[in-house]
């Protein structure tokens, strides 16, 4: 019997894989689960329980798939690993059926969009590859689907915890810093080794690919090494947008979405990974220009009256609001805040001075960034809403300006999520641009 703990996307995807290999298989949530998920373990005739453990607790499970969102902390997973019972992550149970060739992508940021720039360059060039894990489906699901030829995984530090064979033939570590330091016993090196588990497998025929310039991913380098071939990549980002990796042109970032040097980090992992696999420059190149990254991340939402309104709602640590900054070629009205995580705000500090006209605090507690900024920003107002934060900010802005939802905070005191967050900001431009019409 496998017990799967939680049903949101991972414990379903890992439930229906185990339907499709005739395995046993209950599933547990604590909380109500979603109409759809239920809907989905009831049509497969999945047995489950919601609102409680209370069966879970009498079950002797071979071993357990656990959610990334329960800790390890949590009192159920030390009730059963006092039993000797394994508890694994959903992408171990899925790699254990997996015949493909896999394609990780771990970072504290840009793992989103580098996973969707992978996925998009093998798509637009007709191989069979599925986009999955942290983002889309979960790998399980994926498999569950069919036996893809490449899956590209976003992976994240929880999903990581949970391996024991798990490899990806191509990993890709773009970037440690700070965060979900509460998982993390506010102990960095633990969340760095958290990130370098994507390479504990990996054999000499494996590749990982880092950013050259990391700290953190140089420093536990040299202390450690790995069994992999790494590439420590270090491309050029020159005024012309152009994308150079040892002495070579690798892509032209012109005419796409993708702005700054941290997508120029981005796209020289993506390139190299699709030149691996046998894609030539100009096919990269031509599917580069019709990449769309998904929302909430440097989006362009609308222009008024010459003040540019941008949507950064998934930035939700300081690393993130660094690369979003740097971004931007204008003066910056930035709108930040949230449910802060132990945010060093001292790194960002100097390209703030740079950049920043005006600050716009939003959450229910904005004391932190107040404190940080009150002496380098020239002006700072404390908002409580979105209406009033985007009200403001566009007051405030002048003309060739940029309001810059990069909040560097959880979006938990106002807002579902941060889907949410950039969902009403998105909504508030929009009304605001009909109103001055």
């Amino acid at each position: 019997m496998i017990l799967i703990l939680g049903a949101g996307e991972s414990g379903v995807g890992a439930a229906l894989l185990a339907k499709k290999m005739t395995l046993p298989v209950f599933v547990s949530d604590s909380n109500a689960i979603r109409d759809s998920f239920r809907k989905e373990l009831i049509d497969n005739e999945i047995d489950f329980e919601e609102g409680s453990h209370d069966i879970a607790y009498g079950i002797s499970p071979n071993f357990i798939v656990k959610s990334p969102g329960i800790p390890d902390q949590a009192e159920i997973i030390g009730h059963f690993k006092n039993q000797g019972i394994d508890v694994i992550s959903e992408i171990e149970f899925a790699y254990r059926y997996c015949r493909g060739t896999i394609i990780g992508i771990t970072g504290s940021n840009g793992k989103t969009t580098t996973t969707n720039l992978i996925f998009h360059l093998l798509k637009q060039n007709n191989k069979d590859v599925i986009k999955a894990g942290n983002v889309g489906f979960s790998f399980a699901r994926a498999i569950s689907i069919k036996n893809w030829e490449y899956y590209v995984l976003e992976l994240s530090s929880f999903q990581l915890d949970g391996i024991q064979e798990f490899k990806p033939r191509f990993g890709v570590l773009l970037n440690i810093t700070p965060d979900h330091m509460d998982r993390y016993q506010n102990q960095f090196d633990l969340y760095v080794a958290s990130k370098f588990r994507i390479t504990e497998n990996q054999t000499s025929e494996d590749f990982l690919i880092t950013y050259e310039k990391d700290p953190a991913i140089q420093k536990y380098l040299k202390e450690h090494g790995i069994q992999a071939r790494l590439l420590s990549l270090n491309p050029d980002f020159n005024l012309n947008e152009e994308v150079i990796l040892d002495g070579s042109i690798i892509a032209n970032l012109k005419n796409t979405v993708l702005k700054g040097k941290h997508n120029a980090i981005n796209v020289a992992c993506a390139v190299k990974i699709a030149t691996f696999i046998g894609l030539r420059q100009e096919e990269i190149q031509s599917a580069l220009l019709n990449f769309v990254n998904d929302p909430h991340r440097l989006e362009s939402v609308g222009e008024i009256n010459e003040v540019l309104f941008v949507n950064d709602s998934k930035a939700t640590n300081v690393d993130s609001v660094f690369w979003a900054l740097d971004a931007m070629k204008q003066k910056v009205v930035w709108i930040a805040g949230g449910l802060d995580k132990g945010n060093d705000y001292a790194a960002i500090e100097a390209l703030v001075v740079q950049k920043v006209s005006a600050l716009i605090c939003l959450g229910v507690d904005n004391q932190k960034l107040l404190k940080s900024f009150t002496k380098i920003v020239p002006l700072i107002k404390d908002t409580h809403s979105i209406q009033d934060a985007v009200r403001i900010a566009f007051e405030i802005a002048k003309k060739g300006e940029v309001v810059l939802l990069s909040p560097g905070c959880a979006s938990f005191d106002l807002f579902k999520n941060y889907e949410d967050r950039g969902n009403q900001f998105k909504e508030e431009v929009k009304k605001l641009s009909l109103l001055t019409k």
